[in-house]
């Protein structure tokens, strides 16, 4: 059976460690798309990679990177463009964060964390725009969260949930600029999710604190993230445009 990306060519940024990138890598190469990724580190983008192949897929990827560097992130898209050929979805999943009390926390906690959650979503489509203009449209996914559209009690995170209410925006007016180009973009923002970097947090007080105010009880697998971004990448989402699709387990449909 024809897979529902067959015949894509799908950058996704963040698919080293185990989390929503790594899985997308596997289900996107799995419906038919050729994936190219990236990764801070060598090691973990490579067994990504070895895992893909061996399970059929066409993956490469470009590891030690640093997209949150103008310079990182055109050298990611250029090796992707060197290798495929081309870019129909550019998936920005890769980010990285601090938390801390808002009169605590150090300033540079601030601009580590705009630097890696906005920018680097922002420079990876700048550098990917052109190619999707070439190539004739395309799809942008960003990586908003529940964060983003609401305050959150049970930790401290303001630019984290700053950072992805910009995100929101970002992708909004993407859709604006894509219209004459057939690029559509779109955001999904996720609750807790599963992940090598949420890790700490399965099973500790927050965590408890806010299975307590989700409707579902439990926090998100990453292949639930991933599936949703699968099929906003296919053609089968063709009129879901400049939307900010939420999937939290009921979190943010509970007041208070």
């Amino acid at each position: 059976m024809p897979g529902r990306l067959d015949g894509k060519i799908a950058f996704i940024s963040g698919t080293g460690r185990y989390g929503i990138g790594q899985v997308a890598a596997k289900l996107f190469s799995a419906e038919g798309a050729k994936v190219f990724g990236c990764a801070r580190h060598e090691d973990a983008s490579d067994s990504t990679v070895e895992s893909v192949r061996a399970a059929g897929g066409t993956m490469a990827a470009l590891a030690p990177v640093d997209l949150s560097e103008p310079e990182g992130a055109q050298a990611w898209i250029d090796a992707g463009i060197a290798e495929f050929g081309g870019v129909d979805i550019l998936f920005n999943n890769a980010s990285s964060l601090r938390n801390g009390p808002f009169d605590e926390q150090p300033l540079e906690d601030w601009y580590y964390t705009i630097k890696n959650e906005l920018h680097l979503p922002y420079l990876c489509t700048r550098a990917a725009w052109g190619h999707l203009k070439r190539r004739g449209g395309g799809v942008v996914i960003n990586m908003g969260s529940v964060a983003g559209i609401r305050g959150v009690r049970f930790e401290s995170m303001i630019p984290h949930g700053v950072a992805k209410a910009a995100n929101i925006s970002l992708t909004r007016h993407l859709a604006v600029a894509g219209t004459e180009h057939n690029i559509r973009a779109v955001a999904i923002s996720p609750g807790l999710t599963r992940s090598e970097a949420t890790r700490h947090l399965i099973g500790s007080a927050v965590h408890d604190d806010l299975m307590r105010v989700t409707p579902s009880r439990r926090v998100a697998e990453p292949e639930e993230i991933a599936e949703l971004a699968v099929f906003l990448a296919s053609d089968k989402a063709g009129y879901i445009n400049g939307e900010n699709i939420v999937i939290d387990g009921g979190v943010s449909a509970v007041a208070g």
